[in-house]
């Protein structure tokens, strides 16, 4: 494939709990974002978690892309609510990809890790990202910043009337 049609490595980050209003608003925001990216192919690069990553992997998909996985650990399904889970199967079965982290178990640490795989296959990220600082290392707002630091093209898509279900 020539250089210029070879597909743009995007990758995401982002809030899991969004209200079900602000998931449609995200969806829109994502596609915008990706039809910006010009002629050439999406390649998106996503841990699949509830919320904006698997929001981000069907948009990727109904923009005729393609996009890897990052698994943070073996246990990673049992971390996404069963509400979500036929969701992350049937996602985790279209990617073209899966990148294991090597950590046993999910957690933090497992986060971080898949965080910056991710970072180390992407040309760009996006970020779904109300601004607010995180809670932990795994958080938006440190994958934000690792982006940054690398001198990664970041986008952060927060709606205008989006929200994060606090319940």
């Amino acid at each position: 494939m020539p250089p210029d049609r070879a597909p743009v490595r995007v990758g995401v980050t982002g809030h899991i709990n969004l209200t079900p209003a602000t998931e449609r608003l995200v969806a829109e925001a994502i596609r915008a974002e990706l039809r910006r990216i010009g002629d050439r192919p999406v390649h998106g690069v996503t841990c699949l978690a509830a919320g904006t990553d698997q929001i981000f992997a069907q948009v990727v998909l109904d923009c005729a892309g393609t996009y890897e996985v990052i698994l943070p650990a073996p246990d990673y399904r049992d971390t996404i609510t069963p509400s979500r889970r036929a969701a992350f199967d049937e996602l985790l079965a279209r990617a073209t990809e899966v990148i294991h982290t090597g950590h046993r178990t999910s957690g933090t640490a497992a986060y971080v890790a898949a965080n910056r795989q991710l970072l180390l296959r992407v040309q760009r990220l996006l970020a779904v990202w109300d601004g607010e600082p995180g809670s932990h290392d795994a958080s938006t707002d440190r994958t934000v910043g690792w982006a940054r630091e690398r001198d990664i093209p970041t986008t952060v898509i927060w709606p205008a009337d989006a929200r994060r279900d606090r319940s």
